[in-house]
């Protein structure tokens, strides 16, 4: 069965400390693809992924009105964080506000690392800039990487530049970047994760009841416990949070 999912979830490891107990325990060969969340719900819609674990609660509620989804749970969050050059040249560095952090860094004409993949990171750095009365910025000071997060952080390491990215991601990849985490815990930051169980009538190909058995697994007390711990170890604290709904048929 195909499990779309995003770059964060895939570039952290998180997947891979989970997905192989289930594979054993019952014989079920998971592919991952770990793609932005706008292309791995456009993937579902298409009857060509099973289940879908994103980050991008908007497009998923559209998602779920069209029919593509039998049934939407929340998993997990943690945060999205601004980072930055250490030298942080539009001066945002521990402002609580990250729509005045996003005002100041186009005013002051420094450069921006955007992914532009209509991931669900993009669409909530594109969220954010509209909600200042700004559009994002132009030109050579905004630069679309069209790449996953790990690769959007280099870029920006590389060309001294600000980004947005899920907290998770930036912990797991600090030590080969020169960026700092610059404005953090503002509530507009939160980053939800939910599971979506796929719509068989969406393809033939549609694994339903894999789909199922892998959404009761991950939203089991075992896994949220693992999910808890994951990366506390290594890195201090968890890189997600667990705040899972129960799994329930619709």
């Amino acid at each position: 069965m195909i499990l779309a999912t995003t770059t964060s979830t895939y570039d952290t490891g998180l997947l891979d400390a989970l997905i192989p107990p289930f594979s054993t325990r019952t014989g079920v060969n998971v592919k991952v693809i770990a793609v932005g969340s706008g292309q791995a719900l456009a993937m579902a819609a298409r009857g060509e992924a099973d289940l879908v674990l994103t980050h991008a609660p908007e497009a998923e509620a559209r998602f779920m009105e069209r029919g593509h989804g039998l049934l939407r749970r929340r998993m997990m969050y943690n945060d999205f964080v601004l980072v930055g050059p250490p030298t942080d040249p539009a001066g945002v560095r521990r402002s609580s506000d990250v729509r005045k952090a996003l005002a100041s860094i186009q005013r002051s004409g420094s450069t921006f690392a955007s992914r532009a993949d209509e991931s669900g990171t993009h669409m909530m750095e594109q969220k954010l800039w509209y909600s200042t009365g700004l559009e994002p910025p132009s030109g050579s000071s905004y630069l679309e990487t069209g790449q996953g997060m790990a690769a959007t952080l280099r870029v920006a390491s590389q060309k001294r530049a600000y980004t947005l990215t899920d907290r998770g991601t930036f912990l797991a990849q600090k030590h080969v970047l020169d960026l700092e985490i610059l404005v953090e815990g503002d509530p507009a930051l939160q980053n939800i994760y939910h599971l979506i169980v796929v719509n068989p009538e969406n393809g033939p190909r549609v694994n339903v009841d894999g789909a199922k058995s892998l959404a009761r697994y991950l939203l089991g007390e075992k896994v949220l416990r693992q999910v808890g711990e994951f990366g506390r170890d290594r890195y201090g604290q968890p890189l997600f949070i667990p705040d899972a709904e129960l799994y329930s048929e619709p």
